[in-house]
């Protein structure tokens, strides 16, 4: 076993030796493993950053809610044909609201503007701002924790007051770390609100950042940016999840008499739970790591063709070395051993950059979104397995050929 082990070591001292001396090629060999190893790790840890930011997200609203909106060809469920129906009418969520007689938490909810500009004296944001008209219990139900200030009040929803609870980015942009935002005055384009309450930081979630958006009240988003395809969203938590069916068949009741469906006509609302949305979000998700993956595969296919003509254009170019090392006795096995070896240094050597590379890409995704260090280990020894593969695949043809030179004709290669 000494013996075998020294002969391993030799053979890897040698490995060493002769990739530096091919450094360009090695180089870039390496580097196409790398890359290949790069955009599987990344693709994976980027995925598994953005399921936790779902789970994390989803969690918060808990399996207990659900959300109506209109019906549409991308929200389609089985049995229901691929329609556009019309919004949602603040008149029908507020019959919907006044007719649901469960044992459940309704809060309704209409985006006012997705491009708004806030103002602070001298200061303004970005024109990014999404601006949400809500009432009452859609902090509890979405998931916001207040950071100061405080929620709506039941005369500032009705009445419909310029009153707002901004954003943790809007806070930031407007007024830094030195100044408190409640009390003060924004504009919102033309209207001036008081804010009210400033939002604990959420994070981007699914193209959608939390932090920067502004909540004013439902009734004062009515009379300030609704127009006719304004769609309020209704939103329902039911405190017993054991009740959640009999939730949903008496909100398809309460909806279908709100919306004005004919007996026999299809809903033209879906029902969506927020276990369902992540299922579907997480299936998204895993197709676009299927497609990362098929590239990363199809790279590495790439790099083992290149490893195996950089050790090709080695054997050849060593012949007459080979030639010497059998003439003072080196079998054949000797010498297959060494090249092997040389390919399997190579492919761990892009292995290892490849695999720290892509969890460096990988969890840039982690920062944005705002979610925990990902290090997914499974990937990563599978990951190693497989530049493992790659080199003994495209080392052994060159190493076998080079194990079966004849000593004389090594000799007199030139």
């Amino acid at each position: 076993m000494a013996l075998i082990s020294q002969s391993v070591r030799e053979n890897i001292r040698i490995a060493w030796l002769s990739i530096g001396s091919q450094r360009l090629r090695t180089v870039i060999t390496v580097s196409i493993i790398a890359l290949g190893i790069m955009a599987l790790v990344a693709m994976i840890t980027a995925t598994k950053a953005l399921e936790n930011k779902v789970n994390d997200e989803f969690s918060r609203l808990g399996s207990n809610t659900f959300t109506i909106r209109r019906l549409t060809p991308w929200g389609v469920q089985e049995g229901q044909s691929a329609k556009l129906t019309e919004v949602i009418s603040y008149n029908q969520a507020k019959t919907f609201k006044e007719d649901y007689e469960f044992d459940a938490i309704v809060s309704v909810t209409a985006l006012g503007s997705f491009n708004s500009v806030v103002k602070y004296g001298g200061k303004k944001t970005n024109p990014n701002i999404h601006v949400f008209g809500c009432d009452m219990p859609y902090l509890d139900l979405s998931g916001f924790e207040m950071e100061s200030g405080r929620n709506f009040s039941i005369n500032e929803i009705e009445n419909g007051d310029n009153v707002v609870i901004i954003g943790a980015d809007v806070v930031t942009k407007l007024f830094g770390g030195s100044e408190a935002p409640v009390d003060k005055y924004v504009f919102i384009g033309n209207y001036r609100y008081r804010v009210i309450g400033a939002l604990k930081t959420k994070g981007n979630t699914m193209g959608s950042n939390a932090d920067t958006q502004c909540l004013i009240p439902l009734g004062n988003l009515r009379k300030n940016f609704a127009t006719k395809d304004t769609e309020f969203v209704i939103n329902v938590r039911v405190e017993d999840v054991n009740k959640l069916t009999d939730a949903r068949i008496t909100a398809v009741g309460a909806m279908r008499g709100a919306r004005g469906d004919k007996a026999g006509d299809e809903d033209s609302f879906i029902i969506q739970q927020s276990d369902q949305m992540a299922s579907q979000v997480k299936e998204l998700i895993s197709s676009v790591t299927i497609g990362g993956s098929v590239i990363g595969f199809i790279t590495l296919l790439g790099a083992a063709i290149g490893l195996m003509n950089i050790m090709l254009v080695s054997v050849t170019e060593r012949t007459k070395e080979i030639g010497i090392r059998k003439a003072i006795g080196a079998s054949a096995k000797t010498i297959r051993m060494q090249f092997l070896i040389e390919s399997i240094v190579i492919g761990q050597i892009g292995g290892i950059i490849g695999i720290m590379l892509g969890i460096l890409m990988g969890n840039v995704v982690s920062y944005f979104v705002k979610t925990s260090f990902t290090i997914p280990w499974n990937w990563i020894f599978l990951g190693a397995t497989i530049c493992f593969i790659v080199s003994v695949v495209s080392g052994y043809y060159p190493a076998n050929k080079a194990s079966k030179l004849d000593p004389i004709e090594s000799l007199r290669y030139e």
